[in-house]
């Protein structure tokens, strides 16, 4: 019940706009796996899963499920079934009737099918609802049902287009436990397109990034959000430190000072990404003080606070427990972990700034000869 999916350079231009939705899109989905592919809104995320179902037309490419184009292949054929965002159910059948459709559409006996049909919707939990009416049930069960309809078809790739960014936050928990259920009883090849950098999280194997119509980088969610490729990519996910300077030497020259880094990179100008939450905030006294700065503003996020701190012109953010944040005008150190000092290579003092406290252009120009190295 699972194939590779391979989709190779997918371009689609609609009529009228002025560049493609999709660039030469490249992705491949390992047989049982879950890839997420995560973007902002009007990326070209849904664009790329009809083009997987057969649901429009590229201009150029093509998808292979275990290396067989189906550029001649029509939707009803391609062993790809795809859930909305909506359930779609049929009004007028039972629960039970819904799941066993596609098995009659594909000549299963009525008996046949329903028993069959009842084996998935237990594995989505709803057992004892058989026989409801879709009207009946919640917006959850209504995309469990979806879920069992879909995974009875036995689909070589199933394809989900935020099917749980309607649904509230609990509900939502819910349904990432349930794919997580679902894929170690069955395996399916999963794509996930979604805006909700969690749902990726929890839900795939791997990540992969779509900004313009292209793949900025695929990778784990880790390795996206500490080792992103690009600015574009580590701003996409929230990051907010972006140090531009040099490296010299496997060290990093900037405002902040001569960092070390944990790997060699190629000498020239970069920029030091560090997430947030991997900055931790000390006494400004410690010995483990990378750099000493002001606390500048601090923001409530229910349990975490983000915290600006300045120094030398440059803006910090760090991620912390509320019940740890300091307060305006503080003196804090800064740990910056040396395992998660990255540099994107090839950016320069101009490049766009992370989101955050804004940091003025010629702030942002301090040597690094005015503070240690660390």
């Amino acid at each position: 019940m699972s194939g590779q999916l391979t989709i190779q350079g997918l371009s689609r231009r609609y009529p009228g706009a002025a560049t493609p939705t999709l660039d030469g899109l490249d992705l491949v989905v390992p047989a049982g796996r879950c890839v997420a592919l995560l973007g902002p809104s009007g990326a070209g995320k849904s664009t790329a899963l009809h083009l997987v179902a057969g649901l429009d037309t590229p201009d150029a490419g093509d998808v292979l499920i275990d290396g067989v184009s189906m550029r001649a292949v029509p939707p009803e054929r391609r062993r790809t079934v795809l859930v909305f965002q909506q359930p779609r159910l049929f009004p007028y059948l039972s629960v039970l009737d819904n799941i066993a459709f596609p098995l009659t559409v594909a000549g299963a006996r009525r008996t046949a099918a329903r028993r069959d049909a009842t084996r998935f919707l237990e594995l989505v939990g709803l057992g004892a609802l058989a026989r409801r009416r879709p009207a009946s049930l919640s917006g959850g069960q209504a995309q469990r049902v979806s879920l069992a309809r879909a995974l009875a078809a036995r689909p070589d790739v199933l394809l989900l287009d935020e099917p749980f960014s309607a649904l509230d936050p609990s509900v939502r928990a819910e349904m990432h436990t349930l794919v997580a259920e679902l894929r170690a009883a069955v395996e399916p090849t999963i794509l996930l397109v979604t805006h909700d950098r969690h749902e990726a999280a929890v839900l795939a194997d791997t990540v992969a990034v779509l900004l313009d119509g292209r793949i900025a980088g695929h990778d784990t969610i880790q390795n996206l959000y500490s080792h992103p490729d690009t600015l574009a990519v580590h701003h996409f996910l929230g990051g907010r430190n972006t140090i531009h300077g040099h490296v010299r030497s496997g060290v990093h020259h900037s405002g902040l000072g001569a960092l070390d880094l944990p790997a060699p990179v190629e000498d020239g100008p970069g920029a030091l990404v560090i997430r947030q939450e991997a900055i931790a905030l000390i006494a400004p006294a410690a010995p483990a003080a990378d750099v000493v700065a002001t606390v500048h503003t601090v923001t409530s996020d229910g349990p975490r606070a983000l915290v600006d701190v300045v120094v030398a012109g440059l803006t910090l953010t760090a991620d912390v427990a509320a019940w740890d944040a300091p307060a305006r005008g503080d003196q804090v150190g800064i740990v910056l972990p040396l395992t998660q000092r990255h540099i994107v290579a090839g950016t320069r003092q101009g490049a766009p700034k992370a989101t955050g406290a804004p940091v003025d252009r010629q702030d942002a120009q301090v040597t690094s000869s005015a503070l240690p190295r660390r």
